[in-house]
């Protein structure tokens, strides 16, 4: 009897996922291991995201990014483009009335490489030459999107839109991660932040050696970035499935 599906996502996007997860027969575990929190100041975000009509592209960097954003927009400016990284922040698009159909909307071709260096590969560099562009995420992030778009001639803004960071140990967390990791689970990654989070969380809880029970657990990752993550972590069970709910959930469908 396969064991439960620990989904790791932040609780927003966990939730309509763990719902497909119970409808194909599988117990859940829900196990944000990113807190996702508005910026306690928001003055900057909004007088940016009023000014959108100014910016030839706009990328948002998550889901989270999206929904945070989009608290502060009434409508999309036409002519501007989004870019987007994988399928999961198209779909925080449509669920704010975003559709290709009416928006330009640029994501990586390959949806196993649903990162930002593909994204790069994936836009017009030299249309955005002496153009503005934008890049909508959380406080932290990499800079390889926004040095990338600065090395083609694009003038780039960022702004942070949310905060985001990994939960504190506490007694009650320990004791659930042991549970988790006495038994084989199927564990549900999609952020390389979060996996590394887990990792220290897991070396930081005393008298036990929950990093190498982590290693042997079965991982399913929607992005090569974070399989390639979890290989230098040493874990040795690793789905990559592409971008996209369907296809995470295929991968537990297929699991043995």
């Amino acid at each position: 009897m396969p064991g439960a599906v620990v989904i790791t996502r932040p609780l927003a996007q966990a939730l309509p996922l763990a719902e497909q997860v119970r409808a194909i027969g599988r117990t859940v575990e829900v196990l944000p291991l990113l807190e996702i929190a508005p910026l306690a100041d928001q003055s900057a975000l909004a007088a940016t995201l009023a000014r959108l009509h100014e910016f030839a592209l706009v990328a948002f960097v998550s889901p989270n990014a999206i929904d945070a954003a989009f608290a502060h927009i009434d409508a999309w400016p036409p002519g501007v483009t989004l870019a987007v990284l994988g399928e999961g922040s198209r779909a925080a698009l449509a669920a704010h009335g975003i559709a290709p159909d009416s928006v330009n909307i640029v994501s990586p071709a390959d949806a196993a490489h649903s990162d930002s260096e593909h994204l790069l590969q994936t836009l017009d560099l030299a249309a955005l030459r002496g153009r503005r562009v934008l890049i909508v995420r959380g406080e932290s992030g990499r800079e390889l999107m926004a040095d990338g778009l600065r090395a083609a001639g694009a003038d780039v803004t960022t702004i942070a839109a949310y905060r985001r960071g990994v939960p504190a140990l506490t007694p009650l967390l320990a004791e659930r991660l042991a549970r988790l990791l006495a038994v084989r689970n199927d564990w549900i990654v999609t952020s390389s932040e979060a996996l590394r989070g887990l990792l220290q969380l897991l070396a930081a809880v005393p008298g036990v050696d929950l990093v190498a029970k982590m290693q042997q657990q079965q991982l399913i990752v929607p992005h090569a970035r974070i399989a390639a993550t979890a290989r230098e972590l040493g874990l040795l069970h690793v789905t990559l499935t592409g971008s996209g709910d369907e296809r995470l959930l295929a991968a537990l469908q297929s699991t043995p």
